[in-house]
């Protein structure tokens, strides 16, 4: 695993231990940062959000790309260690806040996001049960585009989402979502 663009480009990231995290593949990270691109132009001053963050490698992505600041969320012990190193490796530390827990343990949101990348278990609905309820806490922008890395026999569909793209690659579907009426 490496990171595709911008300052910190060509740079290794290291995986999870073990097999409980599966990181996202480089082709699947760069069709959904090009994606990204096409949409917002930059990256430059934007908040992001990465669930179920396992490595770190889709938010450390978008730092690299100009992003000023991300949250990461992650609860397995082995995916934090790995996401802690990377964030040293890269001298990210003050551009990042690791919260260590569930994704659906987060409480009100400080600032709301711009950008929001999931990436739960395939398979598992999580994805859309993190929707659901994050909405409700205020962690997503009215403007903020929401990707969500799922098997590519799932489907996302949360009542107060718009679906913008949907783009298989691979093993994984991509998911472009935007909210409603915040």
């Amino acid at each position: 695993m490496r990171i595709i663009s911008g300052q910190w480009r060509s740079r290794p990231l290291i995986a999870p231990k073990g097999d409980t995290t599966r990181p996202t593949a480089d082709r699947t990270r760069e069709t959904l940062f090009s994606m990204l691109t096409s949409r917002l132009g930059s990256f430059e001053d934007l908040r992001v959000l990465d669930l179920f963050a396992g490595s770190g490698a889709l938010g450390l992505e978008a730092l690299s790309r100009g992003a000023a600041h991300c949250t990461f969320v992650e609860q397995d012990a082995l995916a934090l260690d790995a996401l802690q190193t990377n964030i040293s490796k890269l001298s990210a530390k003050d551009q990042s806040d690791v919260r260590k827990s569930s994704v659906l343990s987060l409480g009100t949101a400080i600032k709301p996001a711009d950008i929001v990348l999931m990436d739960p278990p395939y398979l598992s609905g999580a994805g859309s049960v993190a929707l659901d309820k994050l909405v409700r806490f205020g962690w997503f922008a009215p403007s903020a585009w929401i990707s969500v890395e799922t098997s590519i026999k799932e489907d996302v569909e949360v009542k107060g989402f718009t679906v913008d793209t949907v783009r298989n690659v691979g093993k994984a579907r991509l998911t472009f979502l935007r909210p409603e009426g915040i």
